[in-house]
C-alpha cells in the first residue's frame, strides 16, 4: 500500500477532498507499521499541509512540550524565559502572498492571541492568504474572541479556509500545567461549536495527548468536527506515562475504525520503536 511521502500530498486538491487524502495516509501508516523498514514517512506539519506560514517570533501559550520553543531555545533565537514574550517579524506582516500549489498551515510555530498587536498582525497575514486564493488550515488553541472574529469577517472564504483546533485534554489542570498560557477546555470547545454551526470546516487535534483515556473526550467533540479528528503522543517532553507503547495499542484498538480519527506519526514512530 502507498504511503505519502511527498510535499504535494493536497497539490491540486479542492478544500472538501483533504480529509480524504489524510484519511488514506493514516491508514496506510497503521498498516504498514512494521513494513516501512526505516524509508522517510511524511511527519511533522507535511502530514497537514505543504506549506506553513509564520509572523511572530515566541508564543504566549508557552507549551512545555512545545517543539518551535525548543528548537528556538537550542539555536540560540530564544531562552525558555523569554519564549513566552512574542515578537512579530514585520517583514512577514508587510510582505506579499502568492497563491501556492497546495495547502497552507497557518500559524505553526505560534498562535493567533486576541491581544494587539499580534491578532491585527495575524488577521493582516490570514487575508492576505486568503485574498490569493490559497486554501489554509488554521491551527490553534482557540480562543473564542479570535474564531468568532474570523468566522464573521472571513465568511466569502469559507471555502479556503479549515479549522484544526488542538484540544488536548478535558483536564483543565493538565492543560494549566502543560499549555500554561492557553484557553481552558471550555473556551476551546465553545470555539469548535461556533465554528461548526457557522458552516465551517472544522477538524481536531489531539496531540499531544494528555490523557490515558481519550475516548470521552473524542464522543464530546465529534459532533462538532466536519473533518478529521488526529491522536498522538508526547514527543519531546521525556517519558511521559499515558504514552506507554501499551497505551498507545490500546489508542489504535479504540480508534482505527472510526471514520473521523486519524493517527499522527508520533504514534507510529513510537509502535515502531
Amino acid at each position: 500500500m502507498t504511503i505519502y511521502r511527498k510535499r504535494g500530498l493536497y497539490n491540486f486538491l479542492p478544500p472538501s477532498q483533504y480529509h480524504i487524502k489524510e484519511k488514506a495516509a493514516s491508514v496506510s501508516l497503521l498498516k504498514n507499521m512494521h513494513k516501512v523498514d526505516g524509508k522517510k514517512i511524511t511527519s511533522g506539519t507535511k502530514e497537514w499541509a505543504d506549506f506553513n506560514i509564520n509572523l511572530i517570533d515566541g508564543c504566549a501559550h508557552n507549551c512545555r512540550y512545545c517543539y518551535a520553543k525548543k528548537m528556538a531555545v537550542r539555536f540560540g533565537r530564544k531562552t525558555e524565559a523569554t519564549w513566552g514574550t512574542m515578537r512579530i517579524r514585520e517583514r512577514d506582516v508587510n510582505k506579499a502572498y502568492r497563491k501556492k500549489k497546495g495547502r497552507i498551515m497557518f500559524p505553526t510555530s505560534h498562535d493567533i492571541v486576541p491581544e494587539e498587536p499580534f491578532f491585527k498582525a495575524c488577521m493582516t497575514v490570514l487575508e492576505k492568504l486568503l485574498r490569493a486564493d490559497n486554501s489554509v488550515l488554521v491551527t490553534t488553541k482557540p480562543h473564542l474572541q479570535v474564531v468568532r472574529y474570523i468566522c464573521e469577517h472571513f465568511k466569502k472564504f469559507m471555502d479556503k479556509i479549515q479549522f484544526r483546533f488542538t484540544i488536548t485534554s478535558m483536564d483543565d489542570t493538565k492543560l494549566a500545567d502543560w499549555e500554561p498560557g492557553a484557553p481552558n477546555f471550555q473556551e476551546r470547545l465553545e470555539s469548535l461549536k461556533y465554528a461548526s454551526q457557522a458552516g465551517f470546516k472544522t477538524s481536531i487535534s489531539i496531540e499531544p495527548c494528555l490523557d490515558e483515556d481519550p475516548r470521552k473526550l473524542v464522543e464530546i467533540l465529534k459532533p462538532y468536527v466536519t473533518e478529521s479528528i488526529w491522536l498522538g503522543c508526547m514527543n519531546y517532553s521525556g517519558k511521559y506515562p499515558f504514552n506507554s507503547t501499551e497505551t498507545l495499542k490500546k489508542w489504535v484498538q479504540w480508534f482505527e475504525k472510526e471514520e473521523l480519527m486519524r493517527f499522527k506519526d508520533s504514534i507510529k514512530r513510537r509502535l515502531r520503536s
